[in-house]
């Protein structure tokens, strides 16, 4: 791609298994041309490596970030809902910084100017980020400023700064102050034998300049107050004390700043700004030079705190030399500085979300639903022996895996578990299945993936807790992430041994469930379930790869699979074939698939790629991508889903996975893919994807020059994926 930023987006227009209950109204069906005419090849070969087919991975991932916020400003959202999509964007950020420009960042320090696949080289992708970074951080602010605390106050929301407080509230923030901030805060002087503190990553902390002699003597200079980790950052006032109608909150940067006179008696401070400081948080584990891979993650996991720093906030008012001063301290230069209009720490104001009562500025609640099979009750092992079920979260519930586990823990005729974890939650309903299978004589094996970024303490807190218990924990295989969802399940039936089986493109994650769009597949197909013990065999012993029949699998045959598919609809179209594919993941990156689906349209093939945040393929260029179509869609839930659909000459194949279309995944992790056997879960899945691809209200066309375009309805009716599935699957509220 060409040496600069994709476009911001332009502000959006803001805007006032079974098949679904026959009741309800169908999905309305994809109208995209699939069919194609017999085409004669092209007359010269692009080359389809050249770097200008190519966006750039951060900044492709940094234009994901930016329709997050964007949904800030969108009125179709309840309001308490626009604050969330603005927090987390801040939270999204974070992790961009601490990883993706952390690993930039590292690579420009070393001398790496090897250009990525796209033709950039890392420092002008830092420069790059830094440009659009700064742009849409304070754009962030203003939307904050300008649009959400006015319409929150007008729904009856306040944030009270200091000088709006009553005098009520000034003697209860005083109260507050001395009861619980003042004896668990730490002031620290700076001076020849206070060096400057060592500071936790993404702490709130402030600078203070101050005047006149300690009790020492020591004249005034500066001090660093880090804010309390332990208290919250924005208290909700008494009611007693807020307005009639309102629910009031000050912020704890507001009460530390408005008493911090009172941790320096005798002293005048001349000035207290916040500032927060976001370090590289990327863990690198050698294999080679590790011999127990837990007891180097646990090191590790303390040195994240203060890796190498790479942004710094402050407060806008904090003056020049100040911020000078910080950047010095941390080895940071001018572009690492972003200047707020607000508190530096914005992802902590999320539990305002759960704090206020106000059900009408959020999301109506709903109740998952059920397929018919399981609405009946009675053993899950007697439903899924009679048939493939396949579930759709949120819009149906993920508790009938749970209840799987928690049944074949208890059930005698259950012999044996096998388990992946990767992402699942410190307090799981699965773990304390697992727990209670193996407690009571099962034998169960586990695979849990230390190494799940963020998650790596509570996955060896719950690792512990599994091998206490008696069941056999394996961390997988060191070089390569344990990445597929998988659940084996032997029993003991009328004498034979009989093989149950969950596959899915989700975490064993009870809350993520309802927050993440995923399928799960509960299969007793003989089949499947015996690829699935192959794969376990696989990660849980040694020797070489294993044949696998019906799944494919990373690093193995995943990658090369999924390239002949795409090629196989190419050679459909060439043959004058209806040709078609939909391509559903979070990411796309990998330059291999990217260049099959770049062939695929070449040769005719209607692609349509529902992707969620990365993308660097570039469609739209004539010749060479024209036939492709990228949309992204950005709601309510996240979108999760990884799901294939090929037409392959009226023989159609669905395939849900764990894996994205990225190079981590095709060839540094363990992931499966697995087919829709039962015609009618596929038919059903087909029909949810062509759903996603008339969507006219959360949908996000990339354009060729990487910019996003927002779907809007016209004069069509409005249709929203997520709306119309939720309304389709889920029980009403």
């Amino acid at each position: 791609m060409e040496d600069r930023s994709p476009k911001a987006p332009d502000t959006p227009q803001l805007a006032s298994g079974e098949e679904p209950s026959s009741e309800l109204p169908a999905p309305r069906l994809n109208q995209t041309r699939t069919g194609i005419k017999p085409k004669s090849p092209p007359d010269a070969e692009a080359d389809l490596a050249d770097p200008s087919l190519y966006f750039n991975r951060e900044l492709s991932h940094l234009q994901f970030n930016i329709r997050v916020l964007e949904q800030a400003l969108d009125e179709a959202h309840p309001l308490l809902n626009r604050l969330m999509f603005l927090l987390i964007f801040s939270s999204n950020m974070d992790e961009f910084f601490e990883i993706r420009v952390a690993g930039l960042k590292r690579r420009v320090a070393i001398g790496d100017e090897s250009a990525s696949f796209d033709g950039r080289s890392p420092r002008s992708v830092v420069a790059e980020i830094s440009r659009v970074a700064h742009e849409q951080i304070e754009r962030q602010y203003r939307i904050l400023n300008e649009a959400l605390l006015p319409a929150l106050e007008e729904k009856g929301i306040r944030f009270r700064r200091r000088g709006e407080w009553t005098q009520a509230q000034r003697a209860w923030v005083r109260d507050y102050f001395e009861q619980e901030i003042l004896p668990v805060i730490s002031p620290i002087g700076l001076d020849p034998s206070h060096p400057f503190p060592r500071l936790v990553n993404k702490s709130l902390n402030f600078i203070v300049q101050l005047e006149g002699k300690d009790a020492f003597g020591r004249e005034g200079g500066l001090a660093i107050l880090p804010a309390p980790r332990s208290l919250p950052r924005v208290i909700a006032l008494p009611r007693e004390l807020c307005e009639e109608g309102f629910d009031e909150a000050v912020f704890l940067s507001s009460m530390i700043h408005a008493h911090a006179d009172e941790l320096f008696p005798g002293m005048r401070v001349r000035g207290c700004y916040q500032f927060r400081l976001t370090r590289n948080a990327d863990m690198t584990v050698d294999p080679e030079e590790v011999s127990d891979l837990a007891s180097a993650l646990r090191g590790e996991l303390l040195a994240r705190r203060y890796g190498s720093g790479v942004r710094l906030e402050v407060v806008d008012t904090c003056p020049d030399e100040l911020a000078a001063f910080l950047l010095k301290e941390f080895e940071l230069a001018e572009e690492d500085l972003y200047r707020v209009n607000g508190p530096v720490n914005l992802t902590r104001m999320m539990s305002l979300l759960g704090e206020v009562e106000r059900p009408e500025l959020l999301y109506r609640p709903y109740t998952p639903g059920l397929p018919k099979s399981l609405q009946k009750g009675g053993s899950l092992f007697d439903a899924i022996a009679a048939g493939d079920i396949l579930l759709h979260h949120p819009f149906q519930a993920f508790s009938p895996v749970e209840e799987l586990l928690a049944e074949a823990a208890r059930d005698p005729a259950v012999l044996a578990i096998k388990q992946t974890l990767y992402r699942t939650g410190a307090d799981s309903p699965i773990v304390n299945s697992l727990v209670e299978a193996a407690r009571g004589g099962k034998e169960v094996t586990v695979v849990v993936e230390l190494r799940a970024r963020f998650d790596e303490a509570d996955n060896l807190a719950l690792a512990s807790r599994l091998q206490e218990a008696g069941a056999i924990v394996i961390y997988g295989v060191m070089a390569y992430k344990t990445h597929a969802k998988m659940m084996h399940i032997v029993r003991r039936e009328r004498g034979k041994l009989r093989h149950y089986a969950h596959l899915g493109t989700g975490n064993y994650h009870s809350r993520t469930a309802r927050l993440y769009t995923d399928y799960s597949l509960l299969t007793a197909n003989a089949a499947l379930c015996e690829d699935v013990h192959q794969v376990f065999q696989q990660l849980s012993g040694m020797g070489r790869a294993r044949h696998i029949e019906t799944l494919l699998h990373a690093p193995f045959t995943l990658h090369e699979g999924m390239v002949a598919m795409i090629d196989r609809e190419a050679e459909h179209a060439r043959k004058g074939r209806r040709a078609h594919l939909i391509i559903k993941c979070n990411s796309l990156t990998e330059p291999k698939l990217i260049q099959a689906l770049y062939r695929a349209s070449r040769a005719g093939v209607e692609c349509d790629l529902i992707i969620r945040g990365q993308c660097c393929l570039r469609p739209g260029l004539p010749g060479v991508s024209d036939n492709i179509r990228v949309r992204s869609i950005i709601g309510r839930f996240l979108e999760h889903t990884r799901v294939f659909h090929f037409h392959n000459n009226g023989r159609p194949e669905v395939w849900g996975s764990s894996a994205d279309f990225m190079s981590r995944n095709m060839f540094h992790r363990v992931e499966t893919c697995f087919p829709l056997l039962d015609r009618k879960l596929a038919a059903r899945v087909r029909k949810d994807l062509e759903t996603y691809l008339v969507d006219n209200c959360q949908s996000w066309l990339l354009q060729p020059d990487g910019s996003y375009a927002k779907q809007t309805p016209g004069e069509a009716a409005p249709i929203s994926a997520q709306e119309t599935l939720l309304y389709a699957y889920a029980a009403k509220a």
